[in-house]
């Protein structure tokens, strides 16, 4: 029996989720918000994740791109966008699959049947921790550490040196960057702030090692 995750801002499309999924074979648990999700997929990791894009308190692409740093899990994008552009964007984005909104408990049955099955060849154990050489990334509880000093970051800093240490020795342009830490398309609307995210992380660590190297006209490897 797979346990389904929804997070959604809609309580009635919630209890609906429960009793409707639960009758179809699925264990289902349910978050409001997108922090709650994030928190209950660390604890309790789910097999799929149903997520609404129009979250209260972050925005759903987001909620999407944050788990993706530790775990593989199928995510299945539920909004009442049906717009073509706006599924394009989620599913270059990574997203499995898009529901939009209404839609039928049966409807909802088949796509979490087919995202199960898409993944069922991957059990591989979710990865909590990334070593590279002397630096550790704790990706559940946001930590980094160098040589066993803790590295104080924000969650956008911590996102960057995330990406980097997935991609060791490999050349990460800008674009690459920016588009896996914001999401799809920022990178042709690049704030101040956002730049400075990614030359704060750096700077932290090239203080430290050369873990990190800036190749002109390329990007940061």
């Amino acid at each position: 029996m797979a346990t389904v995750l929804v997070i959604d801002d809609d309580t009635a499309l919630l209890a609906a989720c429960r009793v409707g999924q639960r009758a179809l074979g699925h264990q289902v648990r349910t978050a409001a918000t997108g922090d709650a999700g994030l928190s209950d997929a660390a604890v309790y990791p789910p097999a799929v994740v149903v997520l609404d894009l129009g979250l209260p308190d972050i925005d759903g692409m987001q909620v999407f791109h944050q788990p993706r740093g530790w775990t593989q899990t199928p995510v299945i994008i539920l909004s009442a966008d049906g717009s073509e552009d706006r599924k394009v964007e989620a599913v270059n984005g990574g997203a499995d699959d898009y529901v939009t909104k209404p839609f039928g408990m049966r409807e909802l049955d088949a796509r979490l049947r087919v995202a199960l099955r898409h993944h069922a060849t991957d059990q591989a154990e979710p990865i909590t921790q990334l070593d590279v050489g002397p630096l550790t990334l704790d990706l559940l509880q946001y930590e980094a550490s160098y040589r066993g000093e803790r590295i104080d970051l924000t969650p956008k800093e911590f996102d960057f040196l995330a990406y980097l240490a997935r991609h060791v020795g490999k050349v990460c342009t800008r674009r690459m960057i920016l588009e896996s830490i914001w999401g799809p398309g920022t990178s042709t609307n690049i704030t101040t702030s956002r730049s400075t995210h990614t030359l704060s992380a750096r700077n932290s660590m090239m203080n430290r090692s050369s873990f990190c190297r800036t190749i002109p006209r390329w990007g940061t490897g």
